[in-house]
């Protein structure tokens, strides 16, 4: 099993918008062969800091929802809406 976590900060005007963004890539996601779980999480402490935490069967699906219209599509629209870089962390389930 295949675990993304990609974490960011969203500025205070922008975080109806990346929340209203991410509601539609999770939406389109959650219906993908082969992902397990796709949610945004936020912050306690940090409010403005968002990530996504995902599970995928294999790499192989990961790849393909890469490469899906709404990832293509929405993504970079989030980008757009982030303070610095979006940090991406893939791990394998060892145990």
């Amino acid at each position: 099993m295949i675990v993304v976590y990609a974490n960011c900060n969203v500025s205070d005007d922008n975080i109806e918008k990346y929340i209203a963004l991410a509601e539609t890539l999770i939406e389109a996601t959650r219906k993908e062969a082969g992902n397990i779980s796709y949610e945004l999480i936020r912050g306690m402490e940090n409010r403005n800091l968002f990530a996504f935490l995902e599970r995928w069967e294999d790499k192989d699906v990961l790849a393909t929802h890469m490469n899906t219209n709404h990832f293509k599509t929405i993504v970079p629209q989030l980008g757009d809406l982030v303070d610095g870089d979006m940090q991406i962390n893939v791990h394998e389930i060892v145990i």
